[in-house]
């Protein structure tokens, strides 16, 4: 018991260190409250991929998202039921500052008052749909300096990460 506790605060704080200095610098546009978060396609890529490039090597990939998405689930999931309740969301919203003002009912799909693993680790990322050009689930240095000359108005349907 007494290591699973301090495996759990050791991936806190390193989570917590990680996205400390990321917070205050964030700047995220508005969206839609009703529907979702809201959207960080105009984002700088240090306002959130950087946080989620687990090699630091300048290439975000889906499966890097994904394990990102993953360590916040297990983060929040205090009691370890497997699915996140409103108050649990909340730790989601101060940690991951690319969530900082996600709406609950984005994640929570079949809106039954929970978010399962899958709901929450299945949502893609908005940065990666914008910017991976080539559809490889990678986004190169090559293809975001190609977006910035590429960009093209969202049609405003629903938001994705």
């Amino acid at each position: 018991m007494r290591t699973t506790s301090a495996r759990g605060m050791s991936i806190a704080v390193g989570l917590l260190m990680m996205a400390a200095p990321y917070a205050s610098a964030q700047s995220v546009p508005a969206g839609d409250a009703g529907r979702g978060p809201k959207s960080t396609k105009d984002a700088p890529p240090t306002n959130g991929p950087d946080i989620w490039d687990a090699n630091h090597d300048g290439i975000y990939t889906c499966e890097e998202w994904r394990s990102y998405l993953d360590r916040l689930f297990n983060l929040a999931d205090r009691n370890r039921d497997g699915h996140l309740d409103t108050a649990e969301f909340t730790i989601i919203r101060r940690v991951g500052t690319a969530f900082a003002d996600a709406d609950f009912g984005y994640f929570d799909e079949n809106q039954d008052g929970k978010i399962t693993h899958s709901e929450f680790v299945d949502k893609p990322s908005e940065f990666i749909l914008q910017n991976d050009k080539n559809g490889d689930c990678r986004v190169t240095q090559d293809e975001m300096k190609g977006a910035s000359a590429d960009r093209k108005p969202q049609s405003g349907r629903g938001k994705k990460f």
